[in-house]
């Protein structure tokens, strides 16, 4: 049965002109219309459940997997895209939480049951026999989900959690034969007792149109801070701010209202989470799950949050744009422990509006240095990375790219061009793919490839050039793959081919990375 529905001009009309919107910015102008309006819908569903930036091309099918549009699979927090990230997140966090996103995305103007059926016919067969037709993205898919389970021993938290969105161009109203579809295949999954939970959501244009605007907006929060001290006047800080506050309110803070913590809230935190058997972590559990939990404000140094906009009425805060720079390892207890928090547990903070780069810095790295920190985790925000943010500011037209330190910075810059941005984890996997020769690497997870590298990336003493070529190459590579001009089959093996790139184009000799050479050397790969 269908829902049947005539199509809505004005609906059409909304949806389309954002659909443009993304398509241009992307550069994905290539693609056919329904294949156009399905990376929108994926980009749009996935952002609700993934924070940080990442590229649609990643979780997108080629089209013709049954009822599957889009994939995507967090786990512990980062979006992952092959076996060896979730090998290496599990090695390096000592446990495994998983997040899959699946998306059906349909142009028509309203809802048929066919298409529910297939999409769930899909999920099942997806983690279940894998017999349905198959392709080279539905393979990297299936092996991350097998890695996932092949570490059911460290499904501490919970099983993996499965979030479904069947997405069109219609109005949703609940209409009765729909819901009464989607329960039925959200009981068929279930029933493979391989989830934590099983949520699946339809959604119209209106609800397709309220997600698209969610990711276009800097992240934002209001909470009440009735006991603190106003710090005075500081060079470069707009309004600064000592007090505590409720754990609870806190953890409301870090969350992004659909359970979870905010990843991308502590992308400017030098450390990752180190995991619960962490010494000092398993202790301050522990005093949370005690009767003497009233006593952690006083045990604990606190947090401290950077905020772009800060704004004071009365006891009320609101902050736009806001990263915790300090005290992750307290943020992620305590939203573990959210169930244990009651009244009496506060948390010493630290609020500083500010928008001078400098200064965030200077804040991070000094908060950042109380407690031993490793050389590799204090480049997270090096003077090289800023000056690698102007020097690629310096490149126009055709070679533009812009460097994004923070998640999402560009955001609500509608000039840039989101393909042209580069982040930190594509400049670390360009990077040591084409000048440092170590492409099989780049599939891991980035900051354990930053661990491994060490001081041959992102030393202070290194040129600019190299780091630019690298990712202008991977720009190149991805233009080739958006116009068709290299077959989508090659996509895997990208990390190689930029090192067989830059040794065809300028061969082995390269140079220290702190000579005039590399520079040279990093031209001559530019023009060809």
């Amino acid at each position: 049965m269908y829902d049947q529905r005539m199509p809505d001009p004005m609906l059409e009309q909304i949806t389309g002109s954002l659909v443009d919107q993304f398509i241009t910015s992307n550069g994905l102008g290539h693609l056919n219309p329904s294949d156009r309006f399905e990376r929108f819908v994926n980009f749009s569903v996935i952002s609700r459940e993934y924070s940080d930036t990442f590229d649609v091309e990643e979780v997108s099918g080629p089209g013709n997997e049954v009822g599957l549009d889009g994939i995507a699979v967090v786990v512990n927090g980062a979006l992952v895209t092959s076996a060896e990230e979730v090998n290496d997140l599990a090695a390096r966090n000592g446990y495994v939480e998983a997040v899959f996103i699946m998306v059906s995305a349909k142009r028509s103007a309203g809802f048929a049951e066919a298409e529910v059926g297939n999409f769930g016919l899909g999920m099942l067969d997806f983690f279940g026999t894998a017999e349905l037709p198959r392709t080279d993205f539905l393979d990297r898919s299936l092996e991350i989900k097998n890695a996932i389970y092949a570490h059911g021993a460290l499904f501490s938290r919970g099983l993996p959690v499965l979030k479904a969105y069947y997405v069109t161009m219609g109005r949703w109203d609940e209409p009765t034969v729909i819901v009464r579809r989607i329960s039925l295949e959200q009981q068929h999954l279930e029933a493979l007792d391989l989830f934590e939970s099983v949520e699946i959501t339809a959604s119209g244009a209106r609800q397709l149109r309220e997600l698209y605007f969610a990711t276009q907006n800097p992240v934002s929060a209001d909470f009440t801070l009735s006991q603190k001290v106003t710090l005075p006047a500081i060079p470069g800080v707009s309004e600064a701010y000592l007090g505590v506050l409720q754990a609870s309110e806190y953890v409301r803070l870090i969350s992004d209202g659909v359970g979870r913590i905010q990843k991308s809230l502590f992308i400017d935190n030098v450390r990752d989470f180190r995991g619960d058997d962490n010494v000092v972590n398993a202790k301050m559990a522990e005093t949370l799950r005690s009767e003497d939990r009233n006593r952690f404000a006083v045990m604990n140094n606190g947090v401290t949050i950077v905020a772009r906009q800060l704004r004071v009425t009365g006891d009320r805060i609101y902050i736009k744009g806001y990263q915790v720079v300090n005290g992750g390892q307290t943020s992620h207890v305590l939203f573990n422990e959210r169930h244990s928090l009651d009244e009496s547990v506060w948390l010493p903070i630290r609020v500083i509006g500010t928008d001078d780069e400098e200064l965030t810095t200077a804040v991070i790295t000094a908060t950042n240095s109380q407690t031993p920190v490793s050389a590799q985790e204090l480049n997270a925000r090096s003077q090289i990375e800023r000056d690698l943010e102007r020097y690629l500011n310096t490149f126009e037209g055709a070679r533009s790219l812009v460097y994004e330190r923070r998640t999402r910075q560009y955001n609500d810059a509608p000039d840039i061009e989101k393909v042209r941005i580069v982040t930190r984890d594509l400049l670390v996997r360009a990077f040591a793919s084409t000048f440092l020769d170590e492409p099989h690497r780049a599939t891991g997870y980035v900051p354990s490839l930053r661990d491994q590298l060490g001081n041959r990336i992102l030393n202070e003493d290194h040129k600019l050039a190299p780091y630019y070529t690298a990712v202008f190459a991977h720009y190149k590579l991805e233009f080739f793959w958006r116009n068709r001009s290299l077959p989508a089959e090659f996509k895997p093996g990208r990390w190689q081919i930029l090192m067989a790139a830059r040794h065809l184009a300028i061969g082995a000799g390269i140079g220290q990375f702190n000579s005039r050479q590399i520079e040279t050397k990093s031209a001559e790969m530019n023009e060809i």
